[in-house]
């Protein structure tokens, strides 16, 4: 029902907003994020750029790896120079061991909890056992300087601190060596980020080896030395250098590795070498080893070896994969800087998916992240099959999905196996190159790679049924048991739930970023900004908040504490529609106006109930009981109205009557944010005649009530519905009341129970 506004204008407020329910400056939701960044200093400037006294160090590696097929074991020696490029002078350093996770009596081990539902199944309790069975870990046989003098070193779980023989000062080296052997994990049996597959028909193993040497720890000027233990969730934090890789395999086995291989002339033949040169010249895959190769290759264990060595510049890490069962496919992709190679690697039992799509699904990865970011600044770009996993290194990684043996494929298997290429290649941005701490925040490259994992998928095909991104995918993580929901700003090995929290919310953040709070041209711009200020260093959480805001020119730290600092959603309700007219004075119009409002008004139950239950009242039996004074019709238009309408015309000026001429319809709209986390309005007016309006508010308009507000819109039209949110994009966790009049939407429930399965990490 319409109401009127009975003065012209007095009293309108256009941007209402209440005192009630202020929140005072501590609990304030547009809070400045002061105290929850560090200091802006000479390593690191407000504006999120590295300082002009920004440094930091390197770690240059020189390594022989034998593979031993016949024991599944890795046998390695590293010569280490370590470069102290920071303005501090260390007595110690700190190396990882990530392979003591898998020592007995480790502390994952000690402090992982389960039930026994957790061990209900078979699955379940064979891996259990296994796990506990297997003898992991590495095993240091020699740790000595650079002329083979033993030096004092410690084990401290999964990590190594070496005591240096004498302090080292800025833009000192100090080179090292490192001996060792561990055992490789069965990955389908114990789970892991790289190990062996066994393929028991023909005998035959493929190994895809990471983590597999001992390796330096960050330094930096955030933290001094990032050594917190690997408990198995927080990944690794490494910093750049060189490397010098000889990897000793069966002769028949092909290598994949980090890096540009050196000897091709040694183990490729001659016909491989020219397969080689055509794909750098080729747009589409073309096989460097064929599957016939393949096929052939693993029919006959070769008892021989070879040495594959690899060259990797500027990196933070090295991994490898190696396999006598290797198909093995390129080709080149343009860039305005450089051209790359992009590779796929993989058996007979990944096709034909694999040969059909892994390389063309890398070449696209490169080819948004670029655009988003910088040229890809790698020689190359390898994804290697590898069942039930997805895990990431410098230029190699390793991928899922894999046929049924009749080699039929679901939907589901093909798209997962695409997102995890895009997701596994896109790392070699976040944090292969834009080096963050994944130690500490997950988030940092989880969640910003798969942000553009999204906009890759969406490029890859369109309608692409990616499963994070869009705001609405988020809603049901957002709108959970509170209890079980961390904020994105918690350390890697405390978060509850994983995916959510590292990957899907901190994506869809960005997204929301891109299209609803900044717009593409200005998010674009600034994500860019950000990319490469930070490309081959090594940034924190506020470099890129700093950095965000700084090149957009808006303020976000309302954004980033409500969607990184806690675990509120977003809910907010349309509260409240209430229609005005500005009363004309017109007699003939107002009078008019009142007789319609007193028809529509509802008797009461009294009223309805008396009607039929009062057969007569007194007056109706004696008419004569009713006065006959008052006979004047009460929506008459007197002389006395038209005199006063006259009057008020005449005090009006030319503007004040065509104002009144206009018609306006003013329509008050109540707001409730039910779940605390403040957001942008969007709202759609669909009027009478069918067009609609689209109104976006920004989300300062919650700034002095973070709890209720109130808004008056001004239409020549009259409004037929509202709705808040109209293109999903804010993750508004009940979209029910978003609407005026209030629209009913359908769902259904399920009374079949779901049985419990068990995930292959």
């Amino acid at each position: 029902m319409k109401l009127q506004i009975s003065v012209l204008l007095a009293g309108i407020i256009l941007a209402g907003s209440n005192s009630f329910g202020q929140p005072n400056y501590n609990n304030n939701k547009f809070k400045q994020l002061k105290e929850e960044l560090a200091t802006p200093n000479v390593y690191r400037t407000a504006s999120g750029a590295p300082g002009p006294n920004y440094y930091q160090q390197q770690a240059d590696y020189v390594m022989k790896i034998e593979l031993d097929d016949a024991n599944q074991k890795v046998t390695g020696s590293e010569t280490v120079t370590y470069t102290n490029n920071s303005p501090d002078v260390l007595s110690y350093i700190w190396l990882q061991l990530d392979q003591n996770v898998r020592k007995k009596g480790s502390d994952r081990e000690l402090t992982s909890t389960e039930t026994i539902e957790d061990l209900s199944s078979a699955w379940a309790l064979n891996r259990r056992l296994n796990q506990m069975e297997f003898e992991g870990g590495f095993n240091l046989t020699k740790v000595t300087d650079a002329s083979g003098k033993a030096i004092e070193h410690h084990v401290v779980g999964t990590m190594m601190r070496i005591d240096l023989p004498k302090p080292m000062s800025k833009g000192e080296k100090f080179s090292f060596k490192v001996e060792w052997w561990y055992n490789i994990n069965d990955r389908m049996k114990i789970g892991g980020r790289s190990g062996y597959e066994y393929f028991k028909e023909e005998d035959n193993y493929l190994y895809t080896i990471a983590q597999f040497y001992p390796r330096m720890c960050v330094y930096n000027d955030v933290e001094g030395w990032q050594n917190k233990q690997f408990l198995g969730a927080g990944e690794f934090t490494l910093p750049f250098g060189n490397y010098e890789v000889e990897i000793t395999v069966p002769a028949d086995h092909i290598v994949a590795a980090t890096g540009e291989l050196q000897n091709a002339s040694k183990v490729l033949t001659a016909e491989q070498r020219e397969r080689w040169a055509k794909a750098k010249e080729s747009d589409e895959p073309v096989f460097i080893v064929t599957e016939e190769e393949a096929r052939k290759a693993e029919k006959s264990k070769s008892k021989s070896t070879k040495t594959w060595s690899f060259k990797a510049e500027n990196v933070r890490d090295f991994a490898f994969a190696s396999s006598r069962k290797f198909m093995w496919d390129a080709q080149r992709v343009v860039q305005k800087t450089k051209t790359v190679m992009a590779m796929s690697y993989y058996p007979k039992e990944g096709n034909p998916l694999w040969d059909k799509y892994s390389t063309r699904v890398v070449a696209q990865t490169l080819k948004t992240y670029s655009k988003h970011t910088f040229d890809y600044p790698y020689p190359v770009a390898i994804s290697v099959h590898a069942n039930y996993i997805g895990m990431e290194y410098p230029m190699i990684c390793f991928n899922g999905g894999r046929p049924n043996a009749d080699g039929t494929y679901s939907e589901r298997t093909k798209y997962g196996m695409h997102s995890v290429i895009i997701h596994e290649v896109g790392h070699n941005y976040f944090p292969m190159i834009i080096n963050s701490d994944e130690r500490q925040w997950t988030w940092m490259d989880e969640g910003l790679n798969t942000f553009l994992q999204y906009l890759t998928e969406q490029e890859w095909q369109r309608d692409y049924p990616s499963s994070r991104g869009p705001a609405h995918l988020i809603v049901d993580y957002m709108k959970g048991d509170k209890s079980n929901i961390s904020p994105i700003m918690t350390n890697s090995e405390s978060i509850y739930q994983f995916g959510n929290n590292a990957y899907g919310k901190p994506a869809t953040a960005l997204n929301i970023l891109r299209e609803t709070i900044l717009g593409r041209e200005l998010f674009d711009f600034a994500f860019k900004t950000y990319a490469q200020r930070w490309m081959f260093k090594h940034p924190t959480p506020a470099d890129f908040f700093r950095t965000m805001e700084d090149a957009s020119g808006v303020d976000l730290d309302w954004f980033w504490r409500g969607w990184f600092y806690t675990n509120d959603n977003v809910d907010i309700a349309l509260s409240g529609v209430q229609w005005y007219q500005i009363n004309t004075r017109n007699p003939e119009i107002e009078k008019e106006f009142k007789k319609e409002v007193d028809q529509m008004e509802n008797k009461n139950i009294s009223q309805i109930r008396n009607k039929s239950d009062i057969k007569e009242t007194t007056n109706e039996k004696f008419p004569e009981l009713d006065d006959k004074y008052n006979t004047q019709d009460p929506y008459e238009v007197t002389k006395e109205d038209v005199e006063s309408y006259e009057d008020f015309m005449a005090s009006l000026s030319d503007a004040d009557k065509a104002l009144l001429d206009k018609g306006y319809n003013f329509y008050q709209l109540d707001f409730e944010n039910k779940g605390g986390l403040v957001m942008p309005i969007i709202l759609r007016f669909t009027f009478e005649d069918k067009t609609q309006e689209v109104v976006r508010i920004p989300a300062e308009i919650w700034r002095k009530n973070d709890k209720e507000i109130s808004k008056v819109f001004m239409f020549e039209k009259k409004v037929d519905m509202v709705e808040l949110d109209p293109f999903l994009e804010t993750a508004d966790c009940d979209v029910n009341d978003n609407f005026w009049p209030r629209k009913n939407i359908p769902s259904k429930f399920d009374i079949f129970e779901n049985k419990r399965g068990y995930r292959r990490y």
